[in-house]
């Protein structure tokens, strides 16, 4: 079995249902709106979508990623399953490189490294050890989160309007194949 073949059926293992989006209790509230026919259609427009919300929620959201992918394809109109899909893209593997490429991406954005003369209570306080470690860190990995939900969401966006189109247009020269 190749690793696609591999891949879709994970998928299609792990792919939310309707009527496990139905039983969710945070969804309760919304069902009636999250459950909409057309939300659970996988067309061109819809699935990227999908894509990049679940990436954004995938990277920033710390709990119930899945519920909340799912809220953010309602105003949308993006696919549902596949918002709720991509946020897999973080587990207990890629969470940890997720974040400590987060801080030195916010570390390297906010030039926390670089000295700046005059403060005096920073450089007495640099001497202090984890306190001052965990006050840039905090606002360094956030900024760098924000950094990583963005582009992973727009090359998402891309790449799966772009594998979209390849996989439509396969379906096609096959159709002609066949029947010309």
């Amino acid at each position: 079995m190749s690793g696609w073949q591999r891949f879709g059926a994970w998928s299609r293992r792990n792919l939310p249902t309707r009527e496990s989006m139905e039983r969710n209790r945070l969804l309760r509230p919304v069902a009636h709106r999250v459950l909409a026919p057309e939300l659970w259609r996988f067309t061109r427009r819809s699935v990227p979508r999908g894509v990049a919300l679940g990436m954004i929620a995938g990277i920033l959201v710390p709990v119930a990623q899945t519920a909340v992918a799912a809220l953010f394809a309602l105003p949308f109109r993006a696919n549902v399953p596949t918002a709720a899909l991509t946020t897999f893209i973080t587990n207990p593997l890629t969470t940890p490189p997720i974040w400590v490429a987060a801080y030195w991406i916010g570390r390297w954005l906010l030039r926390l490294d670089a000295h700046v003369p005059g403060q005096p209570v920073a450089d007495a306080a640099a001497h202090t050890g984890w306190i001052p470690w965990l006050m840039q860190a905090g606002p360094a990995t956030a900024l760098g989160l924000i950094v990583i939900a963005v582009v992973s969401a727009v090359a998402g966006y891309a790449l799966s309007a772009f594998g979209w189109r390849v996989w439509i247009g396969r379906k096609w020269r096959h159709r002609h194949a066949k029947h010309g």
